[in-house]
């Protein structure tokens, strides 16, 4: 499967943020199909990594449909939380996935560790596992990452999920105050991309 190109694929996501860039990142000749056309719902996502949950998509929606399916999981690592949210980022928000409860969990559990948590510099990092799956079968699995830390407070409108709250390194912003095409050339999600670009 790997060998042939690959012209028609199915972003195997609810999250219209993520359709939204992976959509952006992909090469122009492939026809793009979402699991909103056929009304799927998300897998239970019960692996111990970004890489094993990103395969259980995968393989799930490209059964579901027939079409070969490229998954994301992504998430936020804060070190000075263990880690934490990690594979739990989405979870963080509640069942209904919500990333300003998310985010507030994020301030209140830096809170309990440390007050003052402001004073110092929250190492950070999004993490992106990018799988491609033709049924039950593997294609491709690769995993891109971007260094920052947390702000203070929440900034920026744009973005989704975590974006207003991480400041990639080197930077000002937090992503929720950049362009998208600023983000979506530098962030996690693109560096997996590079990975995995060569299996399109």
């Amino acid at each position: 499967m790997s060998k042939q190109k690959i012209y028609k694929l199915l972003v195997g996501t609810n999250n219209r943020g993520k359709l939204r860039e992976i959509k952006s990142l992909l090469p122009k000749n492939i026809k793009i199909h979402s699991t909103s056309e056929f009304h799927l719902k998300s897998p239970k996502e019960n692996g111990k990594t970004f890489k094993a949950n990103s395969l259980i998509k995968s393989k799930y929606f490209s059964k579901k449909t027939g079409l070969i399916c490229l998954a994301d999981d992504s998430g936020l690592e804060i070190d000075f939380l263990n880690k934490n949210p990690g594979i739990y980022s989405a979870r963080w928000g509640g069942k209904h996935g919500d990333f300003g409860k998310a985010i507030k969990r994020v301030y209140k559990e830096l809170k309990k560790k440390d007050k003052n948590w402001k004073n110092k510099k929250i190492k950070a990092r999004f993490i992106c596992a990018l799988s491609i799956s033709y049924f039950n079968k593997k294609i491709a699995c690769v995993l891109g990452k971007v260094e920052g830390q947390i702000a203070q407070e929440p900034k920026g409108k744009k973005g989704f999920g975590y974006d207003p709250i991480f400041i990639p390194e080197k930077k000002r912003k937090t992503f929720g105050e950049m362009q998208p095409s600023q983000k979506y050339n530098m962030d996690h999600r693109y560096q997996a991309f590079k990975k995995i670009r060569k299996f399109l």
